[in-house]
């Protein structure tokens, strides 16, 4: 257990930590629940909150909260938080290291290493802005893997005859489609596309400019600038698309989201799910259009697909299992929860990276085409941009390619190499991910030869070299995130502010010095949290009051559990005891 690696699913919507326990993949539970949502905030005590406690914050102080930051990771941005700009690493860091201190409290002892998944179709950009998020955690991060990778690494444990799966994966705020061969063991990865701004947020976003539409005609009134009522009505989106994933009908309801003119506006309107569904009808179009193309990159048939595995918890939508029904003629298996199954084929990864026995073997591929531009012919002209492909989409990792090129007049004393990520025969229309240029050529002839080498590696980072072949001088580069904040001091101040505003948690963590009482498990903290978990869950129910005052309550309370004040929690754990019997009654 001393070289345990854990396995985390950083999600748009939720995220997950798991560990691999007695040769089963096993979700580690954050006070008591296995999904941890993504919100980050700060209390009215400047304290961080993540998850749950940061999720009903939302609903009162959006301005304090973050949400969906994964839709802007490897961006050259910052979110507010309370007044105060963070990038989209620093906030992402903060949901990485609340999953490390819930892993760390399961096992009782520290952890420094993890697998952390991605989206298939994220960048180089993407890629390396998540690495930064995960130093800045405390955490090397020994392997990042796709998400529709590490899925069908979950389901093929299970898995005995040699089959062909499309793994279907639709998260909160990105798209991933891969073609997945099983055969003895190995989960080879055919091909994969997918679409890294299609998502459960998109859907929300539908049913929120229903519920704006509607409040317009109705109220004749725009609550669209007002935050805290935009995080109901935004709460109140999520919540009418889970329940439709059950129910054909739902009733949205939210009283007193403000005043207008004087008067109180409330929200009371239907929605069918057949309406829900017209809604997002082009967002599933969206992901069938991917996953013709996943097919056409495997060179496989839709015929040759023997079973669809869904991903995500956006799939619950009734809709994509009819749509994919019609397109295969068969039924989706979901078996394993969609929610948590990403994060179980990590902690595999990284029980295998750490040396202990699994069934499973993985092979991945790349989900891009990488390559430079060149002077050549674009639609029958002359041109210098020319896109040049060396390492091919859906190539197998880790690889490495090397192309030949030559010099294009007597006596270049240099060349410019840039390097593109994309598909377009014209470079420019492709992603320029790095540049760099190689001097001191030998004074020749038209026609020097310089090699250009690409290498991926298993976590999808790319290393470019140039060398002159001729006198063997050689330039070299790791690709690396172009909008990057963090480098060097950069990193390490971002480190520092992060971990100062985790307070002194890590040290409490394994103090084996202190008395049973003021051990985080202690019998009157695990009372405490229970007790919180259900005011928590009445939050959607109560009014605005009473929701204020349980807020209060529950924050006096983690501010007590976090300095270990345990006579303390007393009084505010019998004040929300009470309400909440009131409530119950």
């Amino acid at each position: 257990m001393s070289n345990t690696i854990i396995g985390i699913d950083l999600g748009t919507t939720n995220s997950e930590v798991a560990i691999i326990e007695q040769g089963k993949a096993k979700i580690i539970e954050h006070n008591d629940q296995k999904i941890l949502p993504s919100y980050v905030g700060l209390d009215e005590q400047g304290e961080v909150i993540v998850g749950e406690k940061a999720r009903n914050q939302y609903l009162l102080y959006p301005e304090r909260t973050v949400k969906s930051i994964k839709r802007l990771i490897g961006e050259d941005t910052q979110v507010n938080l309370a007044g105060t700009a963070y990038t989209p690493q620093e906030i992402s860091a903060i949901i990485l290291k609340s999953l490390k201190q819930t892993a760390e409290q399961y096992l009782g002892k520290k952890i420094s290493k993890a697998v952390i998944t991605v989206p298939a179709y994220f960048s180089d950009a993407q890629r390396q802005a998540t690495r930064e998020a995960g130093e800045i955690a405390g955490l090397e991060v020994v392997r990042m893997i796709n998400e529709p990778t590490a899925a069908a690494l979950s389901y093929g444990a299970t898995v005995e005859q040699a089959k062909k799966m499309l793994v279907y994966d639709l998260g909160g705020g990105t798209f991933d489609v891969s073609i997945v061969k099983i055969e003895s063991g190995v989960v080879e990865v055919l091909s994969s596309h997918g679409d890294n701004h299609l998502g459960g947020d998109d859907f929300d976003q539908q049913i929120i400019n229903f519920l704006l539409n509607h409040l317009k005609n109705v109220c004749k009134t725009d609550i669209s600038t007002d935050s805290q009522a935009m995080a109901r009505i935004t709460r109140a989106a999520e919540n009418a698309k889970i329940v439709l994933s059950d129910q054909p009908f739902v009733k949205i309801e939210e009283e007193y989201l403000l005043e207008h003119q004087g008067s109180p506006i409330h929200l009371s309107v239907e929605l069918s799910r057949a309406e829900y569904e017209d809604m997002i009808d082009d967002y599933i179009d969206s992901t069938l259009d991917a996953t013709h193309i996943a097919l056409k990159g495997a060179k496989i048939a839709a015929s040759e697909i023997n079973e669809i595995f869904l991903v995500g918890g956006s799939t619950r939508t009734p809709c994509i299992r009819e749509r994919l029904f019609n397109e295969f003629g068969f039924e989706p298996h979901a078996e394993i929860d969609p929610d948590l199954c990403v994060a179980m084929g990590a902690a595999i990864q990284a029980a295998m990276i750490a040396g202990e026995k699994v069934d499973t073997v993985l092979v991945d591929v790349t989900p891009y085409t990488y390559g430079t531009s060149a002077l050549g012919v674009l639609h029958g002209e002359s041109y210098p941009f020319t896109y040049v492909p060396v390492i091919h989409k859906n190539s197998t990792l880790p690889i490495r390619k090397t192309e030949a090129f030559t010099t294009s007049y007597d006596g270049q004393e240099f060349v410019d190499i840039n390097i593109y990520q994309g598909e377009d025969p014209d470079a420019l229309n492709n992603t320029k991910i790095g540049e760099f240029q190689v001097t001191g050529l030998k004074d020749t002839k038209a026609g020097n030869v310089i090699t250009l080498t690409l290498e991926l590696d298993l976590n999808g980072i790319l290393h470019v070299s140039a060398q002159e072949k001729d006198t063997g001088l050689e330039k070299s580069i790791t690709i690396k995130n172009a909008l990057s904040r963090f480098e060097g001091e950069a990193l390490d101040k971002a480190k520092q502010r992060v971990t100062s505003m985790f307070g002194q948690m890590d040290s409490r963590l394994f103090d084996e010095d202190k008395p049973e009482s003021e051990q985080p498990n202690a019998p009157e903290i695990k009372t405490a949290r229970e007790l919180i978990d259900r005011a928590e869950r009445l939050f959607d129910q109560v009014s605005k009051e009473d929701k204020e005052d349980m807020h209060d309550l529950i924050e006096a309370i983690n501010s007590r559990i976090e300095a270990g004040d345990i006579d303390g929690l007393t009084g505010p754990v019998n004040q929300l005891s009470d309400i909440i019997y009131y409530l119950e009654s």
